[in-house]
C-alpha cells in the first residue's frame, strides 16, 4: 500500500465559501495526474486535501461591526469602507494582545482540527504540504512558528484539539506555498524583520529520510498584498527556496491589485506545486 501525501489548503483574508479550495483541488490533482502518469491509477487518492476554513471565527463579527457602523448616519466611500471591514478587519482581529488572544486561537484551533483530519485520513507520518494565501500564510506560518517554538507557545485550547501524532506535532512538515503573502508586512513586528519558520521541519527526515521540503513564495508584481521574502534577512534567504513572479487574474484584474485574487486558478502557480508534490509522492513510495 502506497503512502500519501496531506495538504492543507488556508484561505486568505475576506468573505470566504466553505468550498473555496474545490476548484483548485480540481486543478491540482488533474495536474498531478499529468506529472504521476499512467503509473498511478487514482492521484486524487494519494494526495489527501483539506481546507482550514477559518473565515467563521470572524463573519458573524464583522457583520454585526457592518451593522452598527451603518447605523452612524451617512458617511462616504462605503463600498470602500465594506471593503476595509471584510478585508483588512481580518488582519487586524487575527493579532494577539497581551490580555486576549480569543480570535487568534479559535483560529488556531481550526487549523489543529484539519490537520488532526489530515492525520487521520492520509496517516500519522505523512509528509505535509501547507498551500496558503494571503492572510493565510501569515496564520500558517505563526501556527508552525508556535510548533517549532514549543509546547508553552501553543496555548490550551489549540492543544486541546491535537493529537499526539509527527504530522500534527509539525514534524512532518515538508511543503511551504505562500501565495501573494503579506508576511513582509508582518515582519515590521521584529527586530531584523523576525525569524521565519523551518521548511521543512528540523525532524522531517527522521521520518522521511529520502524526501526534500522546500518553501515556495509566489508573488505578482501588481499585487499590493505580495510581497517577496528572500531580501528580508539572512535567514529568510536560507529557508525560502525561491520568490517567484507569476502574472495571476484575468483580463480585467492582471495587471492591478485586484490580481490578488487570482492565485487560487493560475496554473503558474498550481503546476510547479504539482509537480513538486509528484516528486514528493516517488519519493517516499
Amino acid at each position: 500500500m502506497s503512502e500519501h501525501i496531506a495538504v492543507a489548503v488556508v484561505h486568505g483574508i475576506g468573505m470566504q465559501d466553505p468550498d473555496f479550495a474545490t476548484r483548485f483541488q480540481e486543478n491540482l490533482i488533474r495536474q498531478l495526474a499529468q506529472e504521476l502518469g499512467p503509473e498511478v491509477q487514482d492521484p486524487a487518492g494519494e494526495v489527501i486535501l483539506k481546507p482550514v476554513y477559518w473565515s467563521p471565527v470572524l463573519q458573524n463579527l464583522e457583520d454585526e461591526l457592518w451593522k452598527r457602523l451603518k447605523e452612524s448616519g451617512d458617511l462616504d466611500f462605503m463600498e470602500l469602507r465594506k471593503f476595509l471591514v471584510y478585508f483588512a478587519a481580518d488582519a487586524f482581529a487575527y493579532q494577539p494582545t497581551p490580555k486576549d488572544r480569543t480570535v487568534y486561537d479559535s483560529i488556531h484551533t481550526i487549523f489543529a482540527e484539519t490537520l488532526r483530519g489530515l492525520a487521520t485520513e492520509a496517516g500519522d507520518r505523512a509528509p505535509l504540504c501547507v498551500i496558503a494565501h494571503s492572510l493565510g500564510s501569515v496564520v500558517a506560518s505563526n501556527y508552525f512558528y508556535d510548533l517549532q517554538k514549543g509546547a508553552d507557545m501553543v496555548s490550551e485550547p489549540v492543544r486541546n484539539q491535537m493529537g499526539d501524532t509527527p504530522l500534527e506535532r509539525g514534524e512532518t512538515f515538508s511543503h511551504f506555498y505562500t501565495l501573494g503573502s503579506p508576511i513582509a508586512i508582518w515582519s515590521l513586528r521584529y527586530a531584523d524583520f523576525g525569524m521565519p519558520i523551518a521548511v521543512p521541519s528540523p525532524k522531517l527526515s527522521e521520518h522521511h529520510p529520502r524526501l526534500e521540503g522546500e518553501w515556495v513564495n509566489f508573488y505578482d508584481e501588481d499585487d499590493v498584498c505580495g510581497f517577496p521574502l528572500k531580501t528580508l534577512n539572512s535567514l529568510y534567504r536560507e529557508r525560502v527556496k525561491a520568490d517567484v513572479a507569476v502574472n495571476v487574474g484575468g483580463l480585467l484584474t492582471s495587471w492591478n491589485p485586484a490580481s490578488h485574487l487570482g492565485y487560487w486558478e493560475d496554473n503558474d502557480v498550481v503546476r510547479p506545486i504539482a509537480k513538486s508534490l509528484a516528486r514528493a509522492w516517488r519519493s517516499i513510495n
